[in-house]
């Protein structure tokens, strides 16, 4: 049972975005593919894609199918379903996520992205690490490093009305 409480610190979602903008300016090469973890990295995915000017669709991939805790969390609905719109083999891969803690959903997203082939490379970028890794998965690029108790997360939001980010705190 989880309940919802203040949150330990305050973060500007938009403020973060503009940091991870310009730092996946930095990395990004014409050959990468930009691949969002459904969902708050879908929707960075998204935004990245449209500010960079981007012509090539970006995708979307789900960690549902590679969790390693599908016991106790279930199958996701086919909504999240992975979405790549390009040949993966071969490819240079910007992965973006959103909050990163234990590492074991990227783990799980790229286990699922060899699914479709061999990348050339994949790059780690996230808006928010939180630390806390269970796995040796380090980002390329975090916008913000933070520090959180283990019963507090964190998750991006995002207003469909007007496409603004907004970080969500929750005590488990």
């Amino acid at each position: 049972m989880s309940s919802t409480s203040q949150p330990s610190l305050r973060l500007d979602a938009e403020q973060l975005y503009d940091v991870l903008l310009k730092g996946v300016r930095k990395l990004l090469d014409q050959d990468m593919a930009l691949v969002g973890v459904w969902s708050g990295g879908a929707w960075l995915a998204e935004r990245l894609s449209r500010d960079l000017g981007r012509t090539e669709p970006h995708g979307t991939i789900s960690s549902a199918l590679h969790r390693d805790d599908f016991s106790r969390r279930g199958m996701a609905v086919s909504r999240d379903a992975t979405q790549l719109p390009f040949e993966v083999e071969g490819r240079h891969i910007l992965l973006i996520d959103d909050v990163l803690y234990t590492g074991r959903t990227t783990r799980a997203v790229i286990n699922e992205l060899f699914d479709f082939g061999r990348p050339a490379s994949v790059t780690l970028v996230v808006l928010v690490d939180r630390g806390g890794r269970e796995l040796p998965i380090e980002p390329a690029f975090s916008a913000a490093r933070i520090t959180l108790p283990a019963q507090e997360r964190v998750s991006l939001g995002r207003d469909d009305a007007t496409g603004q980010f907004t970080f969500h705190f929750e005590r488990v």
